[in-house]
Parts: C-alpha cells; structure tokens; sequence
C-alpha cells in the first residue's frame, strides 16, 4: 500500500497562485507540477477563502490551546 505525497504549503500556494493567473489550464498545471486538477481546485478555492485575512488590521488570532483547560488536564494528570 502506498503512502500520501504530502506536499508542502510553498508548493501548493504556488500551484494555486498559477492557477488563478489563468495563464495554463487546470489540466496543464497538473501535468506539469505532478498533481490532480481536483487538488489544485481545492487550492485555488482555500486561497481564495484565506486571503482576506491576510488584509486584516488588527485582528488577534484566537489562541490554538485553552489555557484553562490545559491547568484542568494537568490537574488531573497530578492526581
């Protein structure tokens, strides 16, 4: 059984940056960087979604872990 290419963030921005520069079609762009058109759809799509956060002023990411609730898992671990 074959394992997944991962492919990394660099990769996939700069598939979807050209695809949407229109410049080659989907297909080409897949046979030329090794890929689905599905996948570079999806990434095209993604950057799509994500770039306005890119433009926001001010905007304070919302923290990856609960502070509260790693002292309650820590509590637990201690006892």
């Amino acid at each position: 059984m074959s394992k997944r290419k991962q492919h990394h963030p660099e990769c996939k921005a700069k598939v979807a940056l050209e695809a949407l520069k229109g410049e080659e079609t989907v297909s080409e762009l897949a046979s030329r960087f090794g890929v689905r058109p599905t996948m570079i759809h999806s990434w095209k799509h993604a950057l799509l979604d994500g770039a306005s956060g890119v433009f926001e002023r001010g905007a304070v990411k919302k923290p990856e872990v609960d502070e509260r609730q790693v002292k309650e898992l820590h509590a637990k671990i201690g006892e």
